[in-house]
């Protein structure tokens, strides 16, 4: 399953059933589980800890060290889910002393030529598109859909069920469950299309619709407009996971609607 012109580290763990192309190195310090797929001219560097039944395509590049000035040669990782596919010419930097590792979850889908900086989290079933490029420090939550060639600014945020569309320049928190767009990135309405996908009922789908609505569409401040809505709607997983998010945002929300145009998807 081995290509003999595959060059492995004696100190790395490789799993008896992993398949590796020709022509790919894989360094010390390096754990690999059952069933991953190695194609050629892959580089998997110190610190990589990747799942079971991972693809890695050609020409990508695991664990190398961060592009962090402030890297001191700290012994960090990056770790990949089970199940996860890394498409042609990828990027993965291991983390710093600031988190020690990158994270990337279980059932990711990261096409070809995006880049994870160090020191990145980023959770289950997301789907990144061709040439999204994280900066360090960045959170992604889970179910997150990245369109071709966003790019997030270090530090930010990526709420659960969030959607982005291509192109976008992403420098302030994206709230969960919404669908972002435009320059400055805004609000452009709810992800249904992938609620709906993921099981969500209609009910929940309008009760989050409604939340945001208050939030970014009825012009209130932000601040009353959280007091509306922990006053007015009933207390659920998706009203608080929303209401945490806002609290505990670093950079601050992307903004509201910034035209009369309605484009709101019920």
């Amino acid at each position: 399953m081995i290509h003999p012109l595959t060059y492995i580290h004696p100190d790395a763990k490789v799993a008896p059933n992993v398949k590796i192309d020709p022509f790919t190195v894989i360094h010390k310090n390096v754990e690999i589980g059952d069933g991953t797929w190695i194609g050629s001219n892959v580089t998997i560097m110190e610190g990589a800890r990747i799942g079971k039944n991972c693809r890695i395509f050609p020409g990508a590049v695991i664990s190398a060290i961060p592009q962090d000035l402030k890297y001191a040669g700290e012994e960090t990782t990056v770790e990949i889910g089970d199940n996860t596919t890394i498409r042609e010419y990828v990027t993965i930097n291991r983390g710093t002393k600031d988190k020690w590792k990158t994270v990337i979850g279980n059932n990711c889908l990261i096409m070809a030529y995006s880049h994870i900086a160090h020191d990145c989290e980023v959770g289950n079933y997301c789907v990144f598109s061709n040439n999204t490029t994280l900066a360090g420090h960045i959170t992604v939550g889970d179910h997150v859909v990245l369109a071709g060639m966003v790019a997030i600014q270090q530090f930010c945020k990526v709420g659960d069920h969030a959607f982005v569309t291509g192109g976008s320049m992403v420098r302030k928190d994206v709230p969960p469950f919404v669908k972002a767009a435009r320059e400055p990135l805004s609000y452009v309405g709810v992800n249904s299309v992938g609620l709906k996908r993921r099981g969500f009922s209609l009910e929940k789908i309008n009760s989050i619709l409604d939340i945001y609505r208050v939030i970014f569409v009825k012009g209130f401040k932000l601040s009353k407009a959280i007091n509306i809505i922990e006053a007015e709607f009933p207390a659920t997983d998706e009203r608080d996971e929303i209401l945490s998010f806002i609290r505990e945002s670093g950079r601050g929300i992307m903004r509201g609607y910034t035209s009369r145009t309605n484009d709101d998807i019920s």
